[in-house]
């Protein structure tokens, strides 16, 4: 489903994206869209995490530690010991 959004932008700021669209054989709703999923991508937390801990689980695994190391850890750290 799809739903519209109204923003007001300076005319001259409008003319130069029109252009620019055009340039990539775009229309402006087409460059709007593209550049609103691009950075709702780029800003979504749960893919940083994601990213995040997948970056954290190849460094662990690169040093030789197991999941049953890290859970011990946990515990540890949890149980203030």
């Amino acid at each position: 489903m799809t739903s519209q959004i109204l923003v007001r932008v300076d005319k001259d700021i409008k003319d130069k994206f029109q252009r620019l669209s055009r340039f990539e054989h775009k229309s402006v709703n087409e460059k709007l869209r593209e550049l609103m999923k691009d950075y709702v991508e780029e800003h979504n937390i749960e893919n940083a995490m994601k990213g995040l801990w997948s970056e954290i689980g190849s460094s662990l695994k690169n040093k030789g530690y197991k999941a049953s190391d890290v859970e011990k850890t946990v515990r540890k750290v949890r149980s203030g010991k």
